[in-house]
């Protein structure tokens, strides 16, 4: 039967979550927002318009919310050039996929965004689909960007594990019925992962690589 391993890509297979905080922070700074860094650091891997009114709260000038995500957008992408992969990223998903696993990677990113990621990871032949925020009515940690992987994978929640780094991700990926594995290099804390639902926790992309024989991934 076929099994699908999907996977977050912001802070999990690459080292990007402190670019989105100085980017977002800037943003909201020239906006005329103080928002503290370790707070924007705590909302990463929320969808644009959820990580605004996480931080801002709901009673927030919500005409403002385009303008703040487009100044992220282009401060952030400074760094389409130069976005670091996690160690052993590309590896990791190349050993899947010969493993028989079909990889499916669920991000907000798209456009130019995502190809600047994918050029990062630099694993193109193991990846055999890509879901985006942008094809679902909710994002994380809604379980719909989770449920579209599976759905452009074909493959049933029990037949999948869902890779990220942050709540978020644990929380997309229980609400949507698939096994979660956490990995602390976006900076999130192992007791945060594990309590939103995470099954396993590794360092990174690498300890994962070196673990799979005892993973939920084996």
């Amino acid at each position: 039967m076929e099994r699908a391993a999907v996977f977050d890509v912001d802070g999990t297979l690459v080292d990007t979550n402190h670019l989105h905080v100085t980017a977002w922070w800037e943003a909201f700074r020239q906006a005329g927002h103080r928002v503290p860094m370790h707070a924007v650091h705590r909302a990463v891997g929320l969808p644009s318009s959820g990580l605004v009114a996480h931080l801002l709260g709901e009673d927030r000038d919500t005409g403002r919310d385009d303008e703040l995500s487009a100044a992220h957008k282009a401060l952030y992408g400074q760094y389409f050039d130069r976005l670091p992969a996690l160690p052993d990223a590309g590896r990791l998903l190349e050993r899947l996929h010969r493993d028989g696993w079909t990889v499916v990677l669920a991000t907000s990113a798209g456009g130019a965004e995502l190809s600047a990621l994918r050029r990062a990871i630099d694993a193109d032949e193991a990846i055999g689909a890509t879901a985006s925020a942008d094809d679902v009515a909710e994002g994380k940690p809604a379980p719909e960007p989770v449920e579209h992987a599976l759905e452009l994978a074909g493959v049933p929640a029990e037949r999948a594990v869902f890779v990220g780094d942050t709540v978020w991700d644990m929380q997309a990926g229980s609400r949507a019925g698939v096994r979660c594995v956490g990995v602390l290099c976006g900076g999130i804390p192992r007791a945060d992962l594990e309590e939103a639902g995470a099954d396993a926790v590794y360092d990174d992309p690498a300890h994962l690589l070196a673990s799979l024989s005892d993973s939920p991934l084996a």
